[in-house]
């Protein structure tokens, strides 16, 4: 099923929200605003050394946001924070400049194929990126819950 640049599967894993929920226990948290848009999402990591042990998020955006994080939900635990960077750049790549789908575990991101022709909705995608990234560069310099 197509809609424009929605498809089943990015519809799927909005409404799957894998990993939706904030962490009691955290590392790391980054709360990252589209301004745009107004898609908001706030991370939160909790780590492992370099890896990423669990993480939790709450999105007020639109689907494109919901899928992105819900695919960071179900690939980024277990990940090192050198592969989630490598992983993000990929997919920027992918999304402004015609680069390769991300392979293996995120080769889910093939379901954001139809958002690199609207270039105004590539940040939306990027947002749970953005804010991984954020989190992952905060390390341990937040507090470790509410």
């Amino acid at each position: 099923m197509e809609l424009g640049i929605y498809n089943a599967a990015m519809l799927r894993l909005a409404a799957e929200a894998t990993g939706a929920g904030r962490l009691a226990e955290r590392d790391a948290s980054a709360d990252i605003l589209n301004p745009t848009c107004g898609d908001r999402i706030a991370l939160d990591l909790r780590l492992e050394g370099e890896r990423v042990a669990a993480l939790g998020y709450e999105v007020h955006a639109c689907v494109l946001t919901q899928a992105s994080a819900a695919l960071l939900g179900r690939h980024a635990p277990g990940r090192s924070a050198a592969e989630i960077r490598e992983v993000a750049a990929s997919i920027e790549a992918m999304l402004r400049s015609g680069g390769a789908m991300p392979g293996g575990a995120f080769a889910d991101y093939a379901a954001f194929e139809a958002v690199r022709a609207h270039k105004s909705r590539h940040e939306c995608v990027m947002l749970p990126l953005r804010a991984l990234l954020a989190a992952l560069d905060a390390g341990g310099s937040t507090d470790r819950g509410s």
